[in-house]
């Protein structure tokens, strides 16, 4: 609408329509002159009837517009009205065609005012409204009024100024007061300012372009009250007749009740979606920390602001909860915490505890009562802190508390509900059942790992022509232990046995079996087998584990028979090497039972050529038996770089087996270099640090021993043969400048020297072997193996023997390839002086 600026007096002249009820009904005007013909035709007529004034003027409005048989009332009708009387009626008129056509009809409420004119004869004013615009206009208001007055939704109705110029009842039912009481009020008057200024912008957009606004969600306060009600504002324009914007127009609907169904569905499709995250990602890792970490990482800042976890300490460490835990003052440690919010407070408000932290909780406080009831404890926030609530939530895992999970909850969240309650102690009931399995696989795992460390070789092994170092590095704790181990067992004549195996399988029972094979191996290495012989007899053992009728041979295909579908957990298998070195010989024997090759590095090659890997027949694994294990001799030059390991150096995921062995060749490259240096350098090389197996090595250095420590000398199958050993053996001891030694190795070489002329066949062999003891060997053909005898009274002899076992550090015999050896062994002397006589008991108690 525009205005001419010019005015007179307080009237303002408009170049367009009014912008009043004009613009929706429609109104015309005519007059009729004395002679009862129209006189006027106004611009609305022309508009409403569809005649131009030229067509009109002139004519009798009842003859022109009235139907046939209204036209005689009509005419007296005028004549009445030309003789000054008014009159209001609606009339029925049709509008004649210009053109000759169809004549529409119509309905008029027609009100006629007398009037004169200039020569003061009577003539009439005439004012025609359409009644069907006038019906459109009642239904219209009908609408109207039903909409601010019967609608169940709240209806206001905005002026240009944003102000509030009509509101319904039910916005008035809300809000207090007559709806006409609100006339000029804004939204600011209603909402926060927060609110009030979106609303306000809303309003002012809608206004501005026209384009509605659907669902705008506005939160607010009825009229005395104090909980938030959520609204759904639909805004749009409203415009006149004329199409001018005269204000907007809103509807509200109160969705509360949806709000809050929509939020606890939303709130159960979280716990849903957190329990089923809880599910997937706890109790992965069977570590106590990770899955502290792993509850807390799930629950902030999805589910609260601040969070931590604690846990007794007896848990960590493996055992029971003992001492205060029941009263819920028992020692705990802080494993995890977790904030959402920058500077965050501790979960639980009391003296700030750092993770790793060992504390305890007041008796009285609300954490211990949490502890000591195994109930869920609600705890307010003090005056001034961040913290608006926190829950208190003992973790319990079968019937028993491991600690206490806190989760809190910063000002301006939302306070924590029944169903916050009950997720919370899912989630902690779900955790601590994953902390107490971790605990008691810890638990496992540890005591595996000091089985399996109890059953290796302390220290730095040492052995007679060798130099040894070794490593053994246990899976992570993720990982269960594994049934890696090696040993170094000393054999008969300086001899030594270098042994390392892996035992398939993971946990305490891998770690049993790999001691039950260890122990086996131990006792065959004193039988002095070959080592072909050892691990024959140790697949006998390794099939007989996991049977219950032993490692009998019939037994066992009886029970595979009965029980065809039995467990395969039961089947134990295990790979080993096997190798028994002589120092005197630099020789070295292999026998193989599916265990990787070992690795020889010889001095004088080339720096930087890979250590060879030495052609040993791998065989079957320990267990599965059937195949025969074969024998490799190797002779091993002076100063040769021998080593036996386990799949776990050289194989993990990230790295194959093919790899990673040609990963360990290389490294092994320089013979001599210290063999601590070596085992350090292939472990800080190789990908060690996986985790997922464990890692055994075991490095070996070749060092024979000297010719001038060994006496070998053959003697003829006679008598004399005796005092010529025992001269020859006074002779090296002197040259070895081992005097002590002398009387008590003549008397025992005498013995096995005669023993050999009396039981033996074929030629005497007499070596004596000096390295950290005296060794004394007897070889002959003989195939019969003397065997220690207690004499009786009566008889004259039998006590050679004894007298061996009774004056040597330890004797024996072994089968070889062209007869028997026997053997006895002294302790070389420490220089404290002369060795101990034999007591007189220890004399007559051989005879």
């Amino acid at each position: 609408m525009s205005e001419i600026p010019e005015t007179a007096g307080d009237v303002v002249w408009q170049s367009s329509p009014p912008g009043s009820i004009y613009d929706y009904i429609r109104v015309a005007s005519f007059s009729i002159g004395p002679d009862g013909l129209i006189e006027q035709w106004s611009l609305r007529a022309e508009e409403q009837f569809g005649l131009a004034a030229a067509t009109v003027i002139g004519r009798d409005p009842v003859e022109a517009f009235m139907p046939p048989e209204l036209r005689p009332r009509g005419h007296r009708r005028v004549a009445e009205i030309l003789d000054g009387k008014e009159w209001t009626g609606v009339v029925p008129f049709h509008m004649p065609s210009p053109e000759g056509g169809e004549r529409a009809q119509g309905l008029a409420e027609l009100y006629v005012m007398p009037s004169r004119t200039a020569t003061d004869e009577r003539a009439a004013l005439c004012i025609v409204v359409d009644v069907r615009a006038l019906r459109g206009i009642e239904t219209d208001l009908a609408a109207s009024q039903a909409i601010f007055g019967q609608s169940p939704y709240g209806f206001l109705l905005f002026g240009t100024d944003l102000t509030v110029l009509r509101a319904n009842r039910r916005f008035a039912t809300v809000f207090g007061g007559a709806p006409e009481e609100h006339r000029g009020h804004t939204v600011h008057d209603y909402l926060s300012r927060p609110e009030a200024d979106r609303m306000t912008a809303a309003l002012r957009r809608v206004l501005e372009t026209g384009e509605s606004v659907t669902d705008l969600r506005i939160v607010g306060s009825a009229t005395g009250g104090s909980d938030h009600r959520h609204w759904s504002i639909n805004l749009y324009r409203v415009h006149s007749g004329t199409g001018r914007p005269i204000g907007v127009a809103g509807l509200g609907t109160d969705v509360t009740r949806r709000h809050n169904a929509a939020r606890e569905a939303a709130d159960a499709r979280r716990n849903l979606a957190l329990l089923n995250e809880a599910g997937a990602r706890m109790g992965n890792s069977l570590d106590l920390e990770t899955t502290a970490r792993e509850l807390l990482d799930i629950t902030v800042p999805g589910f609260c602001d601040l969070a931590s976890v604690d846990l007794y300490q007896a848990l960590l460490a493996g055992d029971e909860p003992t001492g205060g835990s029941s009263d819920g003052r028992g020692e705990l440690r802080r494993v995890a915490f977790a904030s959402a919010v920058s500077d965050g407070p501790p979960a639980d408000g009391e003296a700030e505890v750092g993770v790793g932290d060992l504390h305890r909780y007041r008796f009285h406080s609300p954490y211990a009562s949490a502890l000591r009831t195994a109930r869920v404890h609600t705890v307010r926030g003090a005056d001034g802190s961040l913290v608006h609530t926190t829950l208190a939530v003992p973790m319990v895992a079968h019937d028993t508390v491991v600690g206490l999970v806190q989760f809190a909850r910063a000002k301006g969240s939302e306070p924590f509900g029944e169903r916050d309650r009950a997720l919370a102690t899912e989630l902690a009931s779900r955790a601590a059942v994953c902390i107490d399995n971790a605990r008691l696989y810890r638990r496992e795992h540890e005591r595996a790992l000091i089985l399996q460390r109890s059953l290796l070789p302390p220290g730095d092994p040492e052995a007679a022509g060798l130099d040894i170092a070794c490593r053994y590095l246990p899976g992570s704790a993720e990982s269960e232990v594994g049934g890696d181990w090696f040993d170094v067992i000393e054999l008969p004549g300086h001899r030594t046995a270098l042994v390392i195996g892996d035992v398939m399988g993971r946990g305490l029972r891998a770690a049993v079996a790999m001691g039950e094979l260890r122990t086996a191996v131990r006792t065959l290495a004193l039988l002095d087998l070959e080592p072909a012989e050892v691990l024959s007899h140790l697949d006998e053992i390794a099939r007989g584990l996991g049977a219950p009728g032993g490692s009998q041979p019939a037994s066992r295909v009886a029970h595979k028979s009965r029980d065809a579908d039995a467990d395969l957990s039961e089947v134990y298998l295990a790979t080993c090497v096997y190798a028994v070195y002589d120092p005197v010989t630099r020789r070295c024997t292999f026998a193989n039972a599916g265990h990787l090759p070992p690795l020889l590095v010889e001095p004088g090659d080339d720096p930087g050529e890979p250590a060879m890997l030495l052609d040993v027949p791998p065989g079957l694994p320990l267990g599965v038996g059937g195949e025969p294990f074969e024998e490799v001799e190797v002779d091993l030059p002076e100063g040769a770089l021998l080593a036996l390991y386990t799949d776990g150096l050289v194989e993990s995921r990230d790295h194959p087996l093919d790899e990673g062995l040609n990963a360990f060749r290389k490294t092994l490259t320089d013979p001599d270099r210290p063999l601590e240096d070596v085992c350090d350098q292939v472990l800080g090389s190789l990908d060690t640090r996986h985790g997922e197996d464990d890692i055994a090595l075991l490095l070996a250095r070749i060092q024979g021993l000297p010719v001038d420590a060994v006496g070998d000398w053959r003697l003829p199958r006679e008598p004399r043969s005796v005092g010529r050993a025992r001269e020859l053996a006074r002779t090296q001891l002197l040259a070895w400048d081992l005097g002590d030694l002398v009387d008590t190795t003549e008397l025992l070489v005498s013995e096995l020297v005669t023993n050999a002329l009396r039981y033996g066949d074929g030629e005497i062999r007499l070596r004596l072997l000096r390295d950290r003891t005296l060794v004394c060997e007897v070889w002959d053909a003989g195939l019969v193996q003397p065997r220690r005898r207690r004499a009786r009274d009566t008889d004259e002899g039998g006590r050679g023997l004894q007298l061996v076992g009774l004056l040597s550090a330890a004797w024996g015999a072994r089968r070889t390839p062209r007869g028997k050896t026997v053997w006895f062994e002294l302790a070389l002397p420490d220089g404290a002086g002369p060795p101990a006589e034999l007591t007189e008991e220890q004399l007559l108690s051989m005879f």
